[in-house]
């Protein structure tokens, strides 16, 4: 079977230790600086212990650097890849290739370099670029289809990562400056507003109304789970799950739940067994219905009735009193129920239940016949936050001659030589008792999966056992760290960009990014918006979401326009060779 990681979200470092536990094989995680989601910043120290506690498991630790930088920010990214390295973090994850010309410069350590789905990689000669240049991994965007992906695997030598869960940009990564536009807030720059959560009206250019105050350009979010099996036989090396803003509840279940969906179709790359106390259920957690978006095809993959979470489908209301509603589903006080009403988003908390009556915190309208969902599960999300769940190391003991010897599942071994000891007085009882005692490895990062005697065992006391395992078991684990399989960042080199005059959209915003591309055969004839804040003219999305598609305008010839809910008018453009939509400045 391949070999393929888990890559899960972690906003804080008690985040990161559940996703290993839970089964990942590695996690993301920002720093104090320079990472897409600003909101969650970590200090060393807290990634430090991240990076210890999951190199026990050969778990991996990746950091975000994948914003935009300035001149000054990229002296200090610098220093702070530099100190990354120190510590033991396994890769950076970046979009400004500012630093890939500190790396060729050989300013940087050799710290592997993942580029970002921020650098807008939906080409293969983007991705060919990217692996000629000798970087160790691309994460592909996220609007490829299977064959697609397949194809940019079977072109490059480098790891390949996908998305396989979450919240959708519904721009080309790296290619959005909406936010940017409206408030200043740059999603390049780590500070993105999400004004695709908004609401829009859709207009034609004799003013009339094709949507009215909808949420227009929100996604659904992506799961594709069904696609694991077609993902890792294109050659996919990484599945990595969307969310560094999500819960600690939420990352738990949902690397449970795909750690048990790829094992059934590949090995994972980390070590050890998860001892799981819960039934993962995507359905439980935070999302707005699901899409596969464009693996297989185009589908309509957007909500625009509300951008929150719909949650799981209970079933539709069969009765309604004077201040209850009946359900058949079981439901507990303090649940939180939504449903659709004309068109909107509607929900209450659960005050209490009587059999299939549901008595609401408030007034609600529903009618006989709606479809209810429960976003907020209180039972689940006090079970997730109980959790027991423990990530353990296989052992096999052998005592054979004398000698005790202790291996892992990765090979690793040591021994110890029993010398001037006694025979017991009775063998057999001699030898449950080792095995019984051995194999309560308590709250260790280790689990025994068998004990072989080979001879006769000394007599030794259960405290003497006891002290014999956990000092065999901690010169184990620093016989693991030990040999840990770090990987490190080839030398880097210079090759020809596919594109030969560059515009804002490459993000260049210092002076080492602009080196990089004209070393790379490039013109750079302007630098990032961030640079300019010139507008005028600019695409502010790009986006492979349509809405002639999603209102069945595919063949209609009339312009189209946004409308948010401020009054500004954005005039859309449609590449219908390639299903594409820009919205731009007006």
């Amino acid at each position: 079977m391949k070999k393929v990681e888990l890559l899960a979200p972690a906003k804080d470092k008690e985040t990161a230790i559940a996703a290993i536990n839970c089964g990942a094989d590695a996690v993301y995680i920002g720093a104090e600086n320079f990472g897409a989601r600003r909101a969650v910043p970590n200090s060393l120290e807290d990634i430090k212990d991240v990076v210890d506690y999951a190199h026990k498991f050969y778990a991996r630790v990746h950091v975000t650097i994948n914003t935009i930088l300035t001149d000054e920010e990229l002296v200090r990214a610098k220093e702070l890849i530099k100190k990354l390295y120190e510590i033991g973090v396994d890769a950076i994850i970046v979009q400004d290739c500012g630093i890939l010309e500190l790396a060729i410069e050989g300013k940087l350590p050799p710290i592997p370099l993942h580029m970002s789905t921020q650098c807008d990689n939906r080409t293969l000669e983007k991705a060919m670029f990217f692996n000629k240049i000798g970087v160790s991994r691309i994460i592909l965007a996220r609007e490829l289809s299977i064959p697609e992906i397949k194809k940019n695997c079977e072109n490059v030598s480098c790891e390949v990562e996908t998305f396989i869960h979450g919240a959708l940009c519904v721009s080309y990564s790296g290619q959005c400056y909406l936010s940017y536009s409206i408030g200043g807030r740059s999603a390049n720059r780590g500070e993105c507003a999400q004004p695709c959560r908004k609401k829009y009206s859709l207009v034609d250019d004799k003013g009339n109304f094709i949507a009215k105050d909808k949420y227009l350009l929100s996604l659904k979010d992506f799961n594709a789970s069904k696609h694991l099996e077609s993902l890792i036989n294109a050659g996919v090396k990484s599945f990595k799950i969307e969310g560094r803003l999500k819960d600690i509840n939420y990352v738990k279940n949902v690397v449970a739940f795909y750690g048990k969906e790829i094992e059934k179709f590949a090995e994972k790359t980390s070590s050890g067994k998860v001892f799981l106390d819960f039934e993962p259920n995507l359905y439980k957690t935070f999302n707005r219905g699901f899409t596969d978006y464009f693996l297989d095809g185009r589908k309509k993959c957007f909500n625009f009735e509300s951008p929150k979470s719909m949650g799981e489908k209970l079933g539709r209301v069969e009765n309604t009193g004077k201040d209850f509603f009946e359900l058949n589903a079981e439901i507990s006080p303090q649940d939180g129920l939504c449903w659709i009403e004309n068109g909107i988003q509607e929900g209450c908390l659960v005050n209490r239940v009587e059999g299939r009556r549901i008595f609401p915190n408030k007034k609600v309208n529903l009618k006989k016949g709606t479809m209810v969902f429960r976003n907020q599960d209180v039972e689940f999300e006090k079970l997730l936050k109980n959790s027991k769940t423990k990530r353990r190391i296989g052992v096999n003991v052998v005592y054979e001659n004398g000698m005790l010897f202790v291996t892992d599942e990765d090979g690793n071994s040591v021994s110890l030589e029993f010398v001037n000891t006694d025979s017991p007085k009775n063998p057999e009882k001699m030898k449950e008792t080792f095995i019984s005692q051995f194999q309560k490895t308590g709250e260790s990062d280790f689990y025994v999966s068998s004990v072989k005697i080979d001879g006769e065992l000394p007599f030794m006391p259960v405290s003497r056992i006891n002290e014999i395992r956990r000092n065999i078991l901690g010169r184990l684990m620093d016989e693991r760290l030990k040999n840990y399989p770090k990987e490190i960042q080839n030398p880097l080199t210079y090759t020809d960009f596919p594109q030969h005059e560059l515009d804002y959209r490459t993000n260049i915003h210092n002076s080492q990014a602009k080196c990089f591309y004209e070393h790379c055969s490039s013109k750079v004839c302007e630098n990032s918006l961030e640079s300019s804040n010139n507008f005028n003219g600019k695409y502010l999305m790009q986006t492979k979401h349509c809405l002639k598609y999603a209102f069945d305008l595919c063949k209609s010839s009339k312009k189209l326009f946004l409308i948010d809910e401020k009054g500004k008018k954005y005039p859309l453009k449609f590449d219908c060779k390639n299903c594409m939509m820009m919205v731009c400045h007006d």
